[in-house]
Formats: structure tokens, C-alpha cells, sequence
């Protein structure tokens, strides 16, 4: 399931790069809100409250673009028209998510400092406790988008959902946060144009969208009378429609798919 998961995302955002690119580039730009403007702006107090508000923008711009790939992880194509839609669609879920970043930043930056400070064993202990509970939370939080694309509109609902997802699978939630993780380092090459916050994003809804078809066969194959083993998901069964979607190609068909 990991293999062809890889293999359709890298599919999806090679035929759809010039999309891709831009909603990166659109990204880039509203970055230079809270990072760049800040520091052009005499007043202290207006400075922290023009970076909370690009800040604020750049999560709604997320939730905006994480509902406009919904539609390519799903083999159709998005129009930027869709965009604007989505913008008004999406930013209750970019404000929840701005919240949450803030307090990953309060965790980070005033909460575990202040444990370390203490120079005690019981402060050592917050301290980890503190860092692994903000790691299990990022590591369920990476599927917020994608959740409010495909699942829930509540913001509270979605969270409770991230949860679910992540402790009933673990390993794979892992794995997809060290993925994007890799493609995020990986963007610096191409400025993170390619694949970039975006690429990213289609991921994360390929991920979901493929281990949501995990609970319809469950959901179809109920388990015996009785049963407590966890029983194996026969992905190569459940996968055999998308593969054919998908396809297969040739280093060819990439550069020259028009010769088909």
C-alpha cells in the first residue's frame, strides 16, 4: 500500500506541476506577510499583530489549497476559480490549525524552557512528557486538512478524528509524518516550488484517502462471531481498481506522454 501510495502522488503532482507550482508560489508570497512586512513597521505593537495576521492567513490559504488538490488525489483536476470557494470554505479549519500552531509555539518556546529551568528531575520529566505529547500531536495533527476535506467540517469533530486515525495506525502515521518531513527538505532544492507545501498537502489526502478504503472492507468484511485477532488488511485486493487507474509508465511516457 506504502509503494503504490509513493507511486501515485509522485504521478499526481508530475501531471499536475504547473498547478502545483502555483499554489506553492501563492504560498510563498503570503509567507513574506509575517516574515518580511513585520520588519518595516516602526510600531512594535503593529508589527506583532501584522505577523499574527499573515500568519493566520497562511493557515487559511492551507486549508483553501488542501481542499482544492482534494480533487486530484480523486484523478480529476482543480480550477483556480475553485480556489476562491474553497478560501470561504476553508477558513474555519485555518484558524483552528493557526490555533494550534500557537500553541506548539507556546509549548516550544516558554512551556519546556521553563521545566528545563528548573534543574531537577521532576522538571526533566515535564519537560519530556511535555515534547512527546506535542510529537504525538503533530504526528496525529498532519492529517487535520485533509480530514476537514474528506470527513468532517467541526473543527472539534476533526481533531477527535486525527486522533483516531493516528492511534489506530501508528506505524503508517509515522511514516507519513518522516515523508513529508523528507519532501518538505527536499522542496528547498527547487525553492519550494516542487513539490513544497502543496505536494505536501496531495500526500497527505492520497494517504488518507487510501486508508480510508481500509475501514469500508473492514466495514464489508465484519469480523467472526467471537474474533479478537487484528486481522490483516489484503491491501493488494482492495488496491486492484486503483492500480488500474493509475496505471503504469515508462521514463518515455513522462517526457513525451503525448506519443502514447
Amino acid at each position: 500500500m506504502i509503494g503504490f501510495l509513493v507511486k501515485k502522488t509522485f504521478f499526481d503532482v508530475w501531471d499536475n506541476m504547473f498547478r502545483i507550482i502555483l499554489l506553492n508560489l501563492g504560498f510563498i508570497l503570503s509567507l513574506t506577510i509575517p516574515i518580511i512586512f513585520p520588519g518595516y513597521i516602526p510600531i512594535p505593537a503593529l508589527a506583532i499583530v501584522v505577523a499574527a495576521a499573515g500568519f493566520l492567513w497562511c493557515t487559511v490559504y492551507l486549508a483553501a489549497a488542501a481542499l482544492s488538490i482534494k480533487a486530484v488525489s480523486d484523478y480529476g483536476v482543480f480550477n483556480f476559480a475553485d480556489f476562491w470557494a474553497n478560501l470561504k470554505a476553508g477558513w474555519p479549519a485555518g484558524i483552528v490549525l493557526a490555533l494550534i500552531g500557537f500553541f506548539f509555539f507556546v509549548a516550544v518556546k516558554i512551556i519546556i524552557p521553563f521545566y528545563l529551568e528548573m534543574n531537577s528531575l521532576a522538571g526533566l520529566l515535564l519537560a519530556a512528557v511535555v515534547f512527546w505529547t506535542l510529537v504525538l500531536a503533530l504526528a496525529a495533527s498532519q492529517f487535520f486538512f485533509a480530514i476537514r476535506a474528506r470527513l468532517d467540517t467541526k473543527p472539534l469533530k476533526i481533531i477527535k478524528k486525527c486522533f483516531i486515525i493516528f492511534f489506530d495506525n501508528p506505524g503508517f502515521s509515522i511514516f507519513t509524518l518522516l515523508y513529508t518531513i523528507v519532501t518538505l527538505v527536499l522542496s528547498i532544492v527547487f525553492a519550494f516550488l516542487l513539490p513544497g507545501p502543496a505536494g505536501a498537502l496531495l500526500f497527505l489526502d492520497e494517504a488518507l484517502r487510501l486508508r480510508l478504503m481500509k475501514y469500508d472492507w473492514l466495514e464489508a468484511n465484519p469480523p467472526a462471531a467471537g474474533s479478537s485477532k487484528r486481522r490483516a488488511i489484503p491491501w493488494d485486493a482492495i488496491l486492484i481498481e486503483e492500480r488500474e487507474k493509475t496505471g503504469t509508465r515508462t521514463f518515455r511516457n513522462f517526457i513525451f506522454p503525448w506519443k502514447d
